[in-house]
């Protein structure tokens, strides 16, 4: 019996990329979904006279919305023209990346954030059509009706995950209310950044049959309210063994700022502020258990002396392929890169060389009568 494959990417729209899908019946024989193609004239990605694009497969799971044999395929975008990847596809530069760092087999895991609206733009925690809710306070982790908002998506939303077999670690409501948050990781930059595109396609579609959409804004609502971002936590090998090696990881972050906030998503400036548990967007800390910094190392991190470091300035919106990318050619870029332990060389025994015959002792002789 044929099947159902979901096709999913990213499009050219700007300031902030969506996703798109569209579905492919296979034959029951095909086992390898192949590459197909769309109308990036209708995406941002082409002009009318050249607007085929292409789409080849990287990431393949179970579609855990229509059950059975049905799929889920991540693509990245080609050129039709050349077969060389289309300058919306983040995905490449970031593999690029991933193959010259591999010697420090970094990993990381990213929280994102987002924020039910209704169709008519109003928070989906506030009333409907004017005033706000209570201030925040109890809505972060809550429980109870009046301020926790959209659960029945939640649900629905990590079950799906979990049946698609993403590495989906928690969910929490957080600060403002109608606010959500997933975690994707503990993996490489490839893995995290799939997982999280097709995560977050499962919540948008989800979130379509309770006509609710799901908001990536980095402020999603003006005022004395919390914004939506994507703390991305990361570590190198050196970083897991080393304290030494997570200052100089937050040190090298700290030469670049610019170059990572302004790749961190779109209105980053309307939510780092140094207000609501950040940093300002143009200034660069670190600390332990800061949540007011640029970058927080964990209090057990400081402990154990060893792990991880979590950059907070990513937006929601980040792309997740340019995040992780970025911190891998800082941090990596600045450090040593790790000696590769050669083989132990057996001993060579020394050839026994040949040993010099021993004088033989002359028999003793009879001692002469006198």
């Amino acid at each position: 019996m044929a099947y159902q494959a979901e096709y999913i990417w990213i499009d050219g729209h700007k300031p902030t990329p969506m996703l798109r899908s569209k579905t492919k019946i296979l034959k029951d024989s095909v086992k390898t979904p192949p590459i197909w193609g769309f109308d990036g004239s209708s995406t941002e990605q082409a002009t009318g006279d050249a607007s085929d694009c292409v789409l080849q497969p990287v990431f393949i799971c179970p579609d855990p919305l229509r059950g059975g044999k049905n799929i889920l395929v991540l693509c990245e975008v080609l050129l039709a023209s050349t077969g060389k990847p289309h300058p919306t596809n983040s995905r490449a530069a970031c593999a690029d990346a991933s193959k010259k760092y591999s010697a420090h087999q970094m990993i990381y895991g990213i929280e994102q954030e987002y924020t039910f609206m209704r169709l008519n733009g109003r928070p989906f925690g506030f009333p409907e059509t004017d005033g706000e809710p209570g201030p925040q306070g109890p809505y972060y982790c809550g429980v109870g009706a009046g301020r926790v908002m959209g659960r029945d998506i939640i649900e629905e939303h990590t079950w799906a995950c979990m049946e698609a077999g993403l590495l989906i670690e928690g969910t929490n409501a957080e600060v403002m209310p109608g606010q959500w948050e997933f975690q994707i990781g503990a993996a490489d930059a490839l893995t995290v950044g799939d997982h999280m595109y097709v995560a977050r396609w499962l919540l948008d579609r989800i979130a379509e049959d309770h006509d609710v959409v799901v908001s990536y804004d980095a402020k999603p609502q003006k005022g004395d309210w919390n914004g939506a971002g994507a703390h991305t936590n990361f570590s190198t090998k050196a970083m897991r063994e080393s304290y030494v090696a997570i200052e100089a990881a937050c040190d090298a972050l700290g030469t670049k700022v610019m170059e990572h906030v302004n790749n961190y998503g779109h209105d980053i400036e309307s939510r780092l502020t140094g207000k609501h548990e950040t940093a300002p967007w143009n200034k660069f800390s670190y600390g332990v258990s800061n949540r007011g910094a640029s970058v927080r190392i964990p209090w057990q991190v400081a402990q154990n002396k060893k792990g991880y470091a979590e950059d907070r300035r990513p937006n929601a919106n980040v792309d997740p392929y340019v995040v992780t990318r970025l911190i891998m050619e800082t941090v990596c870029g600045a450090a040593k890169a790790p000696s590769k332990s050669a083989p132990k060389k057996s001993a060579k025994k020394k050839p026994a060389g040949k040993q010099k015959p021993t004088a033989k002792k002359k028999p003793a002789g009879k001692k002469k009568k006198k």
